[in-house]
């Protein structure tokens, strides 16, 4: 990878790099695009295999939450950190030596909790900064918001694809049984769809079985099974070469984030397939509008209401895709540079009046 070249192309704004001996810690903060307003993005902690690995991750993450804030008229901008670590090797030390990076930006990031941050974690953050979300939880977290609007893009992209507004009957395989993914499973069994579900660990596959009665596959069998909708809730990069011939779902539909392998090429392989794909950071914007609401203070009806916008903008983006011949994935970052683009313009006019 050659950083420069690909931070330009990617059009960020700001990678910092932070590394520390005393705690030992190695992390990255992208933000990528500040136009509409401070760069919102949560943090993870993996292992990753390399520093390359945790770099892309960073950078295309912190690009989707840019878009993602976007398309859900959020003015926020889009950032991501990732912490290279393992798990078991979290420590309060390395948390609050985090904290001190986040702070050193003076706001211009704010974070929040992803993958192997929990709640507690967070307020460990917040020991040094206050630029960090989802402290006290007034929501109640994330999960059950990103999963509604999750839901509602299913509803839209049935709409769209089979101008119905009923899912019962229909079979859907959900990848992925975290927070987001059993919620969801709790919305799709109330609309008598018939699940059928995987995930690593056994046990939330058991669980899911006797809450909503779903069906359990193997995690390898997930991609090939005749469902009508597929639903990806676990980590990215699942929807590539090697997985898209097996599918023979209709319509992808899911909460995780980056699924596509290669935007561009993978975009076309579904679109060629006829499968109709939701951008993941699109429908999957309930997280950020949770958030966001917690930072400005928590209305509960506001927050509900923007997150029930998913489904409006997203047949918005179906109708520009058959409108204009081109995938869903370009439909959704073009109307998403439009509206960025559209608030730059405004303020170089504004600008140029002063």
């Amino acid at each position: 990878m050659l950083l420069f070249e690909t931070v330009r192309e990617m059009g960020h704004e700001q990678v910092l790099f932070c590394h520390g001996k005393n705690p030992e810690i190695k992390a990255i903060i992208a933000i990528h695009d500040t136009t509409l307003g401070p760069a919102m993005g949560a943090t993870r902690l993996l292992p990753y295999v390399n520093e390359e690995a945790a770099l892309k991750d960073a950078l295309r993450l912190s690009r989707g939450m840019t878009y993602k804030a976007a398309c859900a008229n959020i003015p926020a901008g889009g950032g991501k950190a990732v912490i290279i670590a393992n798990p078991e090797n979290k420590t309060d030390d390395l948390l609050r030596a985090y904290g001190r990076f986040v702070d050193s930006l003076n706001g211009r990031f704010i974070t929040g909790q992803d993958v192997n941050i929990t709640p507690g974690d967070v307020r460990t953050i917040s020991q040094e900064t206050k630029h960090v979300v989802g402290v006290s939880e007034k929501s109640g977290g994330p999960a059950p918001i990103t999963s509604l609007g999750v839901f509602l893009g299913i509803k839209a992209a049935v709409e769209s694809r089979w101008q119905s507004k009923r899912l019962d009957g229909m079979k859907v395989a959900v990848q992925g049984l975290g927070n987001v993914g059993k919620n969801l499973c709790r919305h799709l069994h109330e609309h008598d769809v018939k699940l059928f579900v995987s995930d690593v660990d056994p046990v939330k596959a058991e669980e899911i079985k006797r809450l909503f009665g779903a069906t359990i596959v193997e995690p390898s069998e997930i991609y090939s099974l005749d469902v009508d909708i597929f639903s990806p809730c676990a980590l990215g990069g699942i929807l590539n070469s090697h997985t898209i011939p097996f599918l023979k779902a209709s319509i992808i539909a899911g909460a995780a984030n980056n699924q596509l392998e290669n935007e561009q090429l993978h975009s076309q392989m579904l679109a060629k397939k006829g499968i109709l794909y939701s951008p993941d950071y699109v429908i999957n914007a309930g997280g950020l509008i949770n958030v966001y609401n917690e930072m400005i203070g928590y209305d509960e009806e506001k927050a509900f209401k923007q997150v029930h916008n998913i489904y409006d903008t997203l047949l918005a983006i179906f109708n520009i895709s058959q409108q204009q011949g081109i995938t869903t994935n370009d439909a959704a970052k073009r109307l998403a540079e439009d509206r960025i683009n559209s608030v730059k313009r405004n303020q170089t006019t504004k600008a140029i009046a002063a």
